[in-house]
């Protein structure tokens, strides 16, 4: 007979000849192998599991990455809550939520206390938004904070059965100083970065030397307002909107009135629940920036 844990025993009517004896040898080496893996994937088990934990407390803290000039540096909220430069601000007309929000935020100097002429600040969302601010705007008076979401105050969902503007969201006091766009209020943030501008970085969005003066300030109409969803002739960082002259400019598929109608309120041309191209109105856009904007479309139509 054989008991759990291996043992053989034999009873005095049992007879034992060499095959039988050898069988007892076989099933013992089995169920002694089957106990010790047993055993070691009980084990094995809960180490996974354990360590399964760890990484999930790990991951349940917010990370922001920096980088600058090729070096780069992770943040946990936690670490940025304990910088003593950390502040009760309030944002009155906040972009995000429409409405005065407070938030416990950093000034952008103290992450980033000086940004290199001529160079830009990107900013990468979860979502794959990408906005790519002048360096100019944070040395002004528009006074940039980088707002964060405390783990035990968690800011209101964007929409019904959405996330927060959180964990970190950059906000400006005063935009007006600058002409802060909506688009240049990044949330959901993952990463900054210090780099070059995005026409440098992707030479095929820049325009030639027969584009118009308004076309030229089209561009940077584009490169503020529409490069944080979309790309031109696959230059861009974003990765939400698709490309807006590859394989056709949208100048070539809608009629002008249903474009400029398209850029300020998308839902009144076309709507989905899953839309996410927001409107801009006059008060963001005015009528000469669209034109601008209007002419730079055209004349990449051109460049294809």
């Amino acid at each position: 007979m054989i008991f759990s844990d291996g043992a053989v025993v034999f009873h005095s009517h049992d007879v034992v000849t060499a095959s039988s004896f050898q069988n007892y040898q076989i099933d013992r080496t089995t169920m002694m192998s089957f106990y010790f893996f047993r055993r070691f994937s009980i084990c094995l088990l809960a180490s996974i599991t354990m360590l399964g934990a760890s990484f999930a407390v790990l991951a349940a803290e917010p990370l922001l990455e920096l980088d600058v000039g090729g070096q780069t540096q992770h943040l946990s909220r936690k670490q940025m809550l304990k910088n003593p430069a950390v502040r009760d601000i309030e944002v009155p007309a906040d972009v995000a939520y429409q409405r005065t929000m407070s938030y416990r935020a950093l000034p952008f100097s103290a992450l980033f206390p000086s940004v290199a002429q001529g160079a830009s600040v990107q900013f990468t969302a979860s979502d794959g938004f990408v906005a790519n601010l002048p360096g100019t705007v944070f040395s002004g008076k528009a006074q940039p904070w980088l707002a964060i979401e405390e783990e035990e105050s968690a800011w209101p969902s964007l929409k019904a059965g959405s996330g927060s503007a959180g964990p970190f969201y950059l906000v400006w006091l005063n935009s007006a100083k600058a002409e802060i766009s909506p688009e240049q209020w990044p949330y959901q943030i993952e990463k900054i970065a210090v780099m070059m501008p995005l026409a440098a970085r992707y030479p095929q969005i820049r325009l030639n030397d027969q584009a118009t003066l308004s076309a030229q300030r089209g561009m940077q109409v584009y490169v503020e307002n529409c490069a944080t969803c979309h790309t031109i002739n696959h230059g861009g960082d974003a990765t939400i909107g698709p490309d807006l002259n590859q394989p056709f400019s949208p100048t070539e598929y809608f009629e002008e009135r249903f474009l400029r109608q398209l850029i300020r309120d998308p839902a009144a041309v076309r709507n989905w629940q899953q839309r996410v191209m927001p409107g801009f109105s006059s008060s963001v856009l005015s009528d000469q920036k669209l034109d601008d904007l209007i002419a730079y479309l055209r004349q990449m139509a051109k460049q294809r």
